[in-house]
């Protein structure tokens, strides 16, 4: 029995946003690893963000709102990081 073209192609993207969360969180954890400055950091912070969107893009097309809720607290935590290491002015001393 041949599926809907509609169910083909949200399983390619849920798919490919899954990678890409994946994908990119795997370098974003490097980045921020790596204590390679603030700023190379701050990218890694920016990379988890959009680790986090497609996480929860993908959560919310599979109904897996376990993933769902975890990454919406992470993509808090994550703004967070974009904030403190992009935007905030360090501190002197």
């Amino acid at each position: 029995m041949r599926q809907p073209i509609a169910f083909i192609m949200e399983d390619t993207l849920t798919t490919a946003l899954k990678w890409f969360a994946s994908g990119s969180g795997v370098v974003a954890a490097l980045m921020v690893s790596l204590d390679s400055g603030r700023r190379v950091t701050g990218w890694g912070f920016v990379l988890f963000v959009a680790s986090s969107i497609a996480w929860m893009a993908g959560a919310a097309l599979t109904n897996d709102w376990a993933l769902g809720s975890q990454n919406i607290a992470l993509f808090a935590i994550n703004i967070f990081g974009v904030y403190r290491y992009l935007i905030r002015k360090k501190a002197d001393g």
